[in-house]
């Protein structure tokens, strides 16, 4: 295993580590102490996802351009680190709205060179290698999630507490920039001399269609978390269902890089979207059917990832573009989701985004299920 993936997985332990003080409990803190409606926290989730995903194009294009890929990155962490503390300090909807979008250009700016980087250190495996980075980065995210119910069960839950936990965030996020500037290096790669957008790029790109969909259709991890607490759960439980969905992803995410590639993206890829099928229908249910859901809300994110960034890695040609092109795609189709689906739930009900979601998820498992049954035979 190359240092530099190993050093990332490290960096994208503590980064994660920091996200999961805050994203577990931040639906909750926006709706119950802001008072913002679902569909002011659609917005939220759109604005934030929009600007995450969309931007690394431009990320993508600047890496393949110029070859320089470490750059980026410390510049996308550097962003991060500064934005989410200053969430502790907003008192409405659009100010959460304003630092998590800035917090999310972070990770626009960093994630399609990171990517590049492990791409170009793998030599034993693609899956092999963006299984052991995603399993770093949800081992951190677990990390983070047990220190969020440890403070919110004992400390409680109050307003400031959250505030408290917020700020904190600044410790795990500074260590995590020290170890992208300081250790990470840049990898040796080929200078190109030019920057174009290739046919067989075109193919690949393609081949994610049905991914983009079932994101516009699957709730995002704010809806799973608002529906809990609507349910009846505890709000300093809450953590514990977001530990639940990193813990699977922890345990499934090497094993799934192996299978990866072992048989090959297709079949992993509706493997995937059957688990998100099956998660976005036990959310209909209350009581353990929403622990359930959190199960396959965490089998579908790490499968899929690990899928859709390993086959972008063995087919591309220009990865790190198709890395931000895919991210941007990520973006229309989870932002332009999340938008309907809160209104929705805010105008119609929670059954009427629901019956919407899940109709969609599945819709999209059976059409790929029957285009792959349909290939094996011809």
């Amino acid at each position: 295993m190359s240092p530099n993936i190993v050093y990332l997985g490290l960096v994208s332990f503590f980064t994660d580590f920091a996200t999961a003080l805050i994203n577990p409990i931040l639906p909750i803190f926006v709706t119950l102490y802001l008072g913002a409606d679902m569909k002011e926290m659609g917005i939220i989730v759109a604005a934030s996802t929009f600007v995450s995903y969309f931007l690394r194009v431009f990320a993508g294009v600047i890496s393949e351009r110029l070859s320089l890929y470490k750059a980026p990155a410390v510049l996308g962490y550097a962003i991060s680190t500064v934005a989410k503390p200053l969430i502790s300090s907003c008192d409405s909807y659009r100010c959460v709205a304003l630092l998590k979008s800035a917090e999310r250009l972070g990770k626009a700016v960093r994630s399609a060179p990171k990517d590049a980087i492990i791409a170009s250190c793998s030599s034993d495996g693609f899956g092999k290698s963006f299984g052991f980075h995603k399993t770093l980065d949800i081992a951190g995210e677990t990390a983070g999630t047990l220190t969020l119910f440890a403070v919110l069960f004992w400390i409680g839950t109050a307003e400031e507490t959250i505030r408290t936990l917020f700020a904190a965030t600044i410790i795990p996020g500074t260590v995590a920039l020290a170890i992208m500037l300081f250790l990470v290096k840049e990898p040796k790669i080929e200078k190109k001399s030019e920057f174009r957008f290739v046919k067989e790029d075109i193919k690949v790109y393609l081949s994610l269609v049905p991914y983009f969909l079932t994101l516009f259709f699957l709730f995002n991890e704010s809806f799973f978390a608002i529906r809990a607490e609507r349910t009846g759960i505890e709000i300093y439980t809450i953590p514990l269902l977001f530990l639940l969905s990193s813990l699977t992803q922890t345990a499934s995410s090497y094993r799934f890089g192996l299978l990866l590639d072992k048989i090959g993206y297709e079949k992993s890829m509706a493997l995937a979207l059957f688990f998100a099928a099956i998660s976005q229908a036990a959310l209909a249910l209350s009581g353990w059917s929403v622990w359930i859901s959190f199960v396959f809300l965490g089998l579908f994110t790490v499968l899929s990832l690990n899928s859709t960034r390993a086959y972008i890695a063995s087919k591309a040609k220009q990865k790190a573009f198709l890395y931000g092109l895919f991210y941007a795609s990520v973006a229309v189709s989870a932002a332009g989701g999340a938008l309907v689906e809160g209104w929705l739930w805010e105008r119609m009900g929670f059954a009427a985004a629901e019956i919407f979601a899940v109709t969609g998820t599945v819709f999209i498992w059976l059409l790929y299920l029957f285009k792959a049954l349909n290939e094996t035979r011809s």
